[in-house]
């Protein structure tokens, strides 16, 4: 037996190993204590500690005496109720379920024994921990203030025990040890059990608490148990699992209408948590209650989605024979709508197509992010993104927005992302979403005037059904492919229209063009040959030599460019293609145009150029891809007076393709030619004949690439500009950089 503890020694903290020496220490706690004793014990202690020990019911009788408050924390039970009847005549009795433990605090001295006590050990405590720091004795009196504002009084639990008086609790549990008991114990004293999960439940169910479900299906074939029911969305992936608890004579169904909440209701209590148990995770969090509204609420929830939903071994028997079995659902919540549409949205692998009826639905699904995402999916994903919406200006700026934002001025071409515009529907009315021919989204407009989503979409309808999805494909092509008839008769005539006045402006601007190097060299030449030679100087000699070669090289930059038009048109424009580095063609080109071309008369103009450090390598006609420069930069030249021209290459983000741009500080290009900016004779000044853009687009597409311009967004000094972009596909496989140095 170890000494008795030094009591005058303050600041100490012992251990007590002898059971003599710790019931000392307790009545010596008791006959100290002068303003409280407050002690905490689990459910034996008070068929034990105080009523076995008649010096410590002494001690606590004569603390009683002494007006000092003695408060005991316990479980009371129908075992224990007796002896709790007894010992409320000398304490404040409390009680807490579950309660794990023993220890005692007075004013001055705290006591926790070791473990709880059991009949069998009425004279052996295996240990016990004393303390009289200040520190401990505050901190022990905070916890036990917290369990007994938290207890229930004695007198109501024994009420509730001996009326039979079930309980009403609501509580939050977040301890997986504490999760996995109270499942357990909700299980074992269930006479009925219903849940609806998600489908990780199905393998958390298996993992964790199959035995206990066993013991349950064991007493349902006795006829103890009503069963188990279990609505849940059965897959490829849980199908097996789904098989092997039915087989354990679970009774199972499937349905893709869940609620937000997995849920279990046994006669007793209700269980839920919000968690998905991907993979069959264990719940973090689990909600109890034994509030009969609670439980009337969601049985009510139960038997709705019982009767609607499918037997699990149809469902079973589907999947494993390929079925194609269709979900649809009615949602009638926009909240719900608005999630559902961005998930189909985001998760998109091949095709998105939208059908929006008014101007105002496409806002307001672009405002909730539909239209962005189907930006990234074509941009990061390949996906084929295709839009029918009524015209108007607010639509076509915000789709352009849109699009330059998400890709850049250039992606439209890279990402394949095409829309259309219909005529503004009236009448019934509804937005339509199918992704990848595979699911549909019909959202009914209910205020076509409410700018937010949630308050203009009313009944929603989501089907995977292949023919309802197809249908609406149908409908979608249909509407696709009459627009495109009608664009193209529209453009047919519009188109005749033109070319009959671009012929005749092309018959005046080549005949301007014509005469105008045709004149001075027929001028020159007949000055030549009145005049004595030996009055010509050598200088003039040059100049006159010098203007005939300018002009006759325009003739033939124009013969050459008819005779490419006329090539084009035939489908005869022959490319001789080879490996050649992007920088050094585009190098070559700058330098041979300063060479060929008079810019004395635009010193105000500076060309700038940047190239990439390494070799940016295509495969083209070389001599072609130089041609299309030069028409760019002649094209700036033209329209520019002062300030700068800029050639630039970039390469995208996938390294698949070089981007050129020539940008100018000019006076910008002209609404009216935007439209036709690329065709034959697109012109409206008073130099050239506008071949050259036509003839470069197609250069550049014979190659693969696009070509396309866009005024500049700052103006400066009253100057737009406009700047020029084509594409050319790089080679794929490379010649080795290292070998061939840096450009």
């Amino acid at each position: 037996m170890t000494n008795k503890i030094n009591k005058t020694n303050p600041g100490r903290i012992e251990v007590i190993h002898d059971s003599d020496t710790i019931i000392d220490i307790y009545v010596h706690i008791l006959h100290s204590a002068r303003s409280r004793w407050d002690y905490f014990a689990d459910a034996r202690s008070l068929s034990v500690v105080p009523l076995a020990f008649e010096a410590i019911k002494k001690a606590l009788l004569e603390a009683k005496a002494r007006a000092t408050r003695l408060r005991f924390i316990t479980e009371i039970t129908k075992e224990n109720m007796s002896h709790t009847k007894d010992f409320m005549e000398i304490v404040e009795l409390k009680h807490l379920d579950g309660v794990k433990g023993n220890f005692g605090v007075s004013d001055s001295e705290y006591i926790a024994i070791s473990t709880s006590l059991s009949e069998k050990c009425l004279t052996t405590i295996p240990h016990a921990v004393y303390s009289n720091v200040i520190e401990d004795i505050q901190q022990q009196q905070y916890v036990f203030k917290i369990l007994w504002d938290k207890a229930t009084p004695a007198e109501q639990r024994i009420r509730e025990i001996e009326e039979g008086i079930e309980r009403v609790e609501t509580v939050a549990i977040k301890n997986s040890t504490e999760i996995v008991k109270r499942i357990n114990k909700n299980i074992e004293s269930s006479n009925e059990i219903k849940i609806v999960s998600h489908p990780g439940g199905l393998e958390l169910i298996y993992n964790n608490f199959l035995e206990s479900y066993k013991k349950v299906l064991d007493r349902y074939r006795r006829g103890e148990h009503k069963g188990i029911r279990f609505v849940t969305t059965i897959n490829k992936d849980n199908e097996g699992l789904a098989t092997l608890l039915l087989n354990e004579g679970l009774q199972l169904r499937h349905t893709k209408n869940l609620t937000p909440l997995s849920f279990s209701i046994s006669n007793k209590e209700f269980l839920a948590t919000a968690e998905r148990m991907e993979g069959g995770k264990m719940i973090r969090s689990l909600l109890v209650s034994t509030e009969p509204l609670y439980i009337d609420h969601y049985n009510f929830i139960f038997e709705q989605l019982w009767d609607n939903s499918i037997d699990a071994i149809d469902r079973i028997n589907d999947i494993k024979e390929g079925v194609d079995l269709a979900d649809i659902e009615v949602i009638p919540r926009s909240a719900r709508t608005r999630l559902l549409y961005q998930e189909l949205v985001k998760n998109a692998k091949e095709e998105i197509l939208f059908i929006f009826p008014t101007c105002s639905a496409f806002i307001r699904q672009e405002k909730v992010g539909a239209i962005p995402l189907a930006v990234q999916a074509a941009k990061e994903r390949a996906v084929k993104v295709r839009i029918l919406v009524p015209y108007n200006e607010e639509v076509e700026n915000r789709l352009k927005l849109e699009l330059e934002e998400e890709l850049g001025r250039r992606p439209i071409y890279d990402a394949d992302i095409d829309f259309r515009y219909t005529e503004q529907t009236s009448g019934t009315m509804a937005t339509i979403l199918v992704v990848d021919r595979k699911a549909s989204l019909v959202m009914e407009i209910r205020d076509d005037s409410k700018t937010i989503f949630d308050e203009a979409i009313g009944l929603s309808t989501y089907s995977n059904s292949k023919a309802g999805v197809l249908s609406y494909v149908g409908i979608f092509e249909k509407l696709w492919n009459q627009i495109e008839l009608y664009q193209q008769v529209k453009e047919a005539n519009e188109r005749l229209k033109l070319h009959d006045k671009m012929q005749q402006e092309f018959i005046n601007v080549a005949a301007h063009e014509l005469r105008t190097p045709i004149q001075p060299i027929l001028s020159t030449v007949g000055l030549l040959s009145s005049t004595n030679q030996a009055v010509i100087t050598r200088e003039e000699l040059n100049d006159s030599i010098s203007m005939i070669n300018r002009n006759a090289t325009r003739l033939m930059q124009l013969s050459e460019d008819i005779l490419d038009v006329t090539k084009i048109e035939s489908q005869s424009l022959n490319l001789r293609k080879e490996v050649c580095d992007l920088n050094e063609i585009v190098r070559n080109s700058i330098e041979e145009y300063k060479r060929n071309q008079v810019i004395r008369s635009n010193t105000n103009i500076e060309i700038k150029n940047t190239f990439y450090v390494d070799k940016v390598f295509v495969e083209v006609d070389r001599s072609r891809v130089a041609q299309v420069i030069s028409n760019l930069l002649s094209n700036a030249f033209k329209f520019t007076k002062e300030g700068s021209v800029i050639v630039n290459i970039e390469l995208d983000q996938r390294n698949s393709r070089a981007t050129v741009s020539v940008k100018d500080s000019g006076k910008g290009i002209d609404p009216e030619v935007v439209p036709r900016l690329f065709e034959k004779f697109a012109s409206k000044s008073f130099q050239g004949t506008g071949l050259g853009l036509f003839i470069s687009r197609s250069i550049v597409e014979g190659h693969g690439g696009r070509i396309w311009a866009v005024n500049n967004n700052k103006v400066v000094d009253g100057q737009m500009g406009a700047t020029f972009y084509f594409t050319l596909p790089l080679v794929r496989s490379q010649p080795d950089r290292h070998n061939q140095g840096k450009g």
